[in-house]
């Protein structure tokens, strides 16, 4: 199948990230895939070698559209230029419809599993009368599944962490690691003293960009207000360069505690089965609260661990507490345990497409 892929950055990690690794995932099926954005910027190091089976194309590429493929995906509610959906309505009606298909965001709320697969009417502009389908991603039984490449868990019991971290210049002793990608939570600095004053040394591995700005940040407020907090040198802080793809699921696999942020890292640190921390994507209309509580929910998160995530997503407790917990580990085998049960996104979506007549 041929697949058009459109996408518009508003988190150029998240976005891009999810449906990068959609495209290549359908590459590495045997399908073809053109991806349409309006910001490509960040594949330059998120995957700078490219991949032979996708095709990254401007958003606002000039001269007639193409022919649209066999199925056309709108990643996360970004609506179709009329152009294009002029000639998704000129195929239709020469009797090849492709399969419309919107991509909504991920979520453990209960409205994904109700909306999975339902059409969407296109009430207005060119492609007036044809109809679009809801595909969510999701955890629980019932939606689209999550991104899964078909020979991950081969690839991680085949990662040698030593091998990988001397790669990157980290000489690890008898110390923790914890990956950190983060926006900019108020707890950071709590989290930091907390490293600092922990029994057992730390390594803080800072991804590129919001998190290492946030920790330089927090430090040096530290430095100012409390001269000495890690005078034991108990936490010790590496900034890591920009990480392609690989090198990022690499990270996860590496560190004992996991900070993410977003969506494609929350999915990549459920794999890696480590306790993880979610930085959720903050809404003007308070919407991540409700989507948090969810994915604890499903998470069957012990109280430790969604006290945690309240606060360092600034909703709840006042205190972070200990992170990292032998309960939490247990959390997100058994997490990871109930996702291996399900097909993957690819998969599903692959299904859904031949199966859906959007006309």
């Amino acid at each position: 199948m041929l697949w058009d892929i459109f996408c518009k950055v508003i988190d150029n990690h998240g976005d891009i990230g999810v449906c990068w690794r959609l495209s290549v995932q359908l590459a590495a099926r045997g399908h073809a895939v053109r991806l349409w954005v309006d910001d490509d910027s960040a594949l330059a190091w998120m995957a700078p070698g490219g991949d032979a089976g996708v095709q990254v194309l401007p958003w606002d590429a000039q001269g007639q559209p193409p022919v649209p493929g066999d199925a056309v995906i709108e990643a996360f509610g970004c609506h179709l230029d009329e152009r294009f959906q002029a000639a998704i309505a000129r195929t239709t009606h020469q009797g090849r419809p492709p399969a419309w298909i919107n991509l909504e965001y991920l979520t453990a709320e209960s409205f994904a599993t109700r909306s999975h697969g339902l059409a969407s009417p296109v009430l207005a502009g060119p492609a007036t009368g044809l109809v679009k389908r809801f595909f969510y991603p999701g955890f629980q039984g019932g939606t689209g599944g999550l991104l899964r490449e078909p020979d991950l868990a081969i690839r991680m019991a085949a990662f040698d962490r030593g091998a990988w971290l001397r790669t990157q210049g980290i000489a690890v002793q008898d110390e923790q690691l914890v990956s950190l990608f983060c926006y900019e939570p108020q707890a950071l600095g709590e989290l930091l003293l907390h490293f600092a004053a922990a029994p057992r040394r730390t390594r803080l591995l800072v991804t590129q960009g919001r998190a290492r700005a946030a920790v330089q940040v927090a430090t040096a407020r530290l430095d100012a207000t409390r001269p000495g907090w890690n005078d034991p040198s108990a936490l010790a802080i590496d900034f890591l360069p920009l990480l392609t793809q690989p090198e990022f699921d690499h990270l996860l696999w590496a560190c004992d505690l996991n900070f993410v942020r977003g969506e494609d890292s929350l999915v990549r640190a459920l794999w890696a089965g480590k306790p993880l921390v979610w930085h959720i994507y903050p809404q003007h209309d308070d919407a991540h609260r409700a989507k948090l509580a969810a994915f604890l929910d499903w998470l069957e998160a012990p109280a430790s661990l969604r006290e945690f995530h309240e606060a360092w997503n600034g909703m709840g407790a006042a205190s972070l507490g200990a992170p990292g917990s032998g309960a939490w580990t247990e959390c997100l085998l058994r997490a990871r345990q109930r996702l291996l049960a399900q097909d993957d996104l690819v998969t599903q979506l692959q299904r859904f497409a031949t199966g859906a007549n959007p006309s």
